[in-house]
């Protein structure tokens, strides 16, 4: 056994261990399964953003209090991201991810039930199970950076990023078809987005293994935690903003008239948004660099803000929506490919990354705060 060996294989891992630098044989086709993971998990998270805020203010017992379930649903988000980082590297993709999905599963569930007996405490803890899955699948993007050639990075991180806007197609439809049910138009929702849960099960669960590349213990580069500043500051400055706006446009449209399925439609499209970029971002692999689509997304961000600011209507609010979810995946998806190209970042660092970016979006929540009537 080497030494590299020695020092990184430990009991219930799910890797094995090649030479250095060389890329894993099949990996690509591993990346099917992270992409179609991610998709539906993405079609939950459309359809638990578009119910949350509403659920609140249906349920709230003060208007006050109507932003809570989004930012219960941060909270667990926030929480989860170090449990994945580590279980991801000691347990593989198929324990780590399903446990994510389960977590999904039993959220949405409760959410449902809160929403049929008009109970505002399990509603809490169902978005906050529910956020738990979002912080795990968020961590698709990562595994998509690992096994594969530094050439291949940005193509992978985009294409597995990018998938989740196919599945995001389906939300407004979901949401348009739940309307004609007006009486349990949340329910539907809820339950809906449990099922998307589910799939992400099964996928994580006949998922293919993760296979890291692993170099010899003297040529592991150190953590560069000066160099993670950069990319995690952008991308919490996008987060922060997309999470105001995505919560105080659902109050701001209720204000004007707007009924609840023309809401969840708006937000449905707001995540389809978040990562149809990303489906672009690889033809621009070693023409465009990742600081600058980054600081794109958040020019693009400042626009969208100025649109809400303006907006009146359902077409100026759904257009803020769009306009935001652009600029977070750029900025997103660039601070992830700056990440892994420059940083070199460890199970520490990625779960630091990912939890600096949910706190930043909990900011934004209570950013949000005066438009829920608080």
């Amino acid at each position: 056994m080497s030494s590299a060996e020695r020092v990184f294989a430990r009991a219930g891992r799910l890797s094995c261990f090649c030479p250095a630098g060389a890329p894993v044989a099949g990996e690509w086709r591993g990346l099917l399964s992270l992409a179609g993971g991610f998709a539906v998990s993405v079609l939950s998270q459309s359809l638990v953003l578009g119910l949350a805020p509403l659920a609140g203010l249906l349920l709230a017992p003060t208007p006050s209090f109507a932003v809570a379930p989004l930012i219960a649903m941060l909270l667990g988000a926030a929480v989860a991201t170090f449990p994945a980082s580590f279980l991801l590297d000691a347990f593989g993709r198929r324990v780590s991810f399903a446990l994510g999905a389960s977590h999904g599963i039993a959220g949405a569930l409760l959410m449902a039930w809160s929403l049929s007996a008009n109970a505002f405490l399990p509603l809490l803890l169902g978005s906050f199970w529910m956020g738990v899955a979002q912080g795990f699948s968020l961590f698709y993007r990562h595994e998509a950076a690992l096994g594969v050639t530094a050439a291949q990075r940005f193509l992978a991180i985009s294409f597995v990023f990018g998938a989740g806007s196919l599945a995001g197609f389906g939300g407004p439809a979901i949401a348009d078809y739940a309307a004609s049910f007006s009486a349990s138009l949340y329910v539907g929702a809820a339950l809906a987005a449990g099922a998307a849960q589910f799939v992400a099960l099964c996928l994580a669960a006949f998922s293919s293994r993760r296979l890291p590349v692993a170099t010899p213990l003297q040529a592991l580069p150190a953590s560069d935690l000066p160099a993670m500043f950069a990319p995690t500051f952008i991308a919490a400055l996008a987060w922060f903003a997309m999470s105001l706006l995505m919560l105080a446009a659902p109050f701001a449209m209720i204000g004007c008239g707007i009924g609840a399925a023309g809401v969840m439609g708006a937000i449905a499209w707001h995540v389809v948004a978040m990562y149809a970029p990303s489906l672009l971002l690889g033809s621009l692999a070693g023409r465009v660099s990742a600081r600058k689509i980054a600081g794109a997304g958040l020019s693009l961000i400042v626009v969208a803000l100025l649109i809400f600011m303006a907006a009146g209507e359902k077409v100026g609010f759904t257009a803020a929506l769009v306009l935001v979810a652009i600029g977070w995946s750029l900025a997103t998806s660039g601070a992830t490919i700056w990440l892994h190209q420059e940083a070199a970042p460890d199970r520490t660092m990625l779960g630091l990354h990912d939890c600096t970016l949910f706190v930043a979006a909990i900011a934004g929540a209570f950013a949000a705060y005066p438009f829920a009537g608080g």
